[in-house]
Formats: structure tokens, C-alpha cells, sequence
């Protein structure tokens, strides 16, 4: 199984528990006198085998990433580096978008009197970096997804 699959099945197991725990929340409490339209203890039951599955699938994902091996830029590093400069390239993407969205924030001022409020960064610049950020961040999940469908899980 290429790794890509593994994490296809991942994410469907996870809508699956979030599923059964929905199912679970709407089950476990009913009116006096009435039943369940499904058994809270069933549907947990269930959800402890996928969580046991889950776990396992996450285990061989992790295993696969710290050993998996890439070339990228001429250099060759990990794949759970990659992720980990992915997660990093993201956190300062979203903190620039963050500082971006704050500066558009509407003046409520009723009169001359009034604080007002006046921007101190500029706008074109921190949008300027968050731009560059998404094209690395592209490339990055360019070269993550490519390599997901060419990389064997480790069992």
C-alpha cells in the first residue's frame, strides 16, 4: 500500500469515528419511555475498533515518515521534515493573514471627537510576504503529495 492510500484511509476512518461519535451524543440520552433509534453501546463498541485501527494506521504513517527519504532542491531530507517545514511555512502564512485581516477592522466613530484609529504596518508588504509564503507552500505540498503516491507504507 503506497502511503497516499494510507492516508486516504486515515481521513475516512476519522470522518467515520466523528461520525459515530455524533451518533453516539444523539443516542445516549432519550425521553422517559421512549428508545434509542440506535444502541449507544453498539456504536461505541464500534468506535473503540476503528480507534484501534486508527491508531495503528497512524503508527505506520509516522514510521513511514521519519524514514522516507526525498530529494528536494538538490538536497535530500525526510519526509517528516518536510512536514515539519510545512507545518512552520503554514504558521507564518496564518499569522501574516491574521495581522492582514486585523488592519480592516471597521471604525466605529460617530463623531470628530472620537478615537480614531490609524493602521502602523503596511498592508501591501505583509500581503507581499504572505503571497511568497503560499507559493512555497504550494511547492512544498506539491513535492508532499507526489512523493505520498510513490513511497510504500512500512508496516
Amino acid at each position: 500500500m503506497k502511503l497516499a492510500e494510507a492516508l486516504l484511509i486515515r481521513s475516512d476512518m476519522q470522518i467515520k469515528l466523528a461520525q459515530l461519535k455524533r451518533r453516539i451524543h444523539n443516542n445516549v440520552k432519550v425521553q422517559e419511555g421512549d428508545t434509542p433509534s440506535e444502541d449507544p453501546n453498539t456504536l461505541m463498541l464500534e468506535s473503540s475498533q476503528i480507534i484501534s485501527e486508527l491508531s495503528r494506521f497512524i503508527e505506520c504513517i509516522h514510521r513511514t515518515n521519519s524514514i522516507a527519504m526525498i530529494t528536494t532542491r538538490d538536497k535530500e531530507q525526510s519526509m517528516l521534515s518536510l512536514l515539519g517545514e510545512r507545518d512552520t511555512l503554514k504558521m507564518r502564512h496564518k499569522l501574516l493573514t491574521d495581522m492582514i485581516e486585523a488592519t480592516h477592522t471597521e471604525e466605529d466613530r460617530y463623531s470628530l471627537r472620537e478615537i480614531k484609529w490609524q493602521v502602523i504596518v503596511s498592508v501591501s508588504s505583509l500581503q507581499k510576504q504572505a503571497d511568497d509564503l503560499a507559493v512555497k507552500l504550494r511547492q512544498v505540498n506539491l513535492v508532499i503529495q507526489a512523493n505520498n503516491w510513490q513511497i510504500d507504507l512500512l508496516e
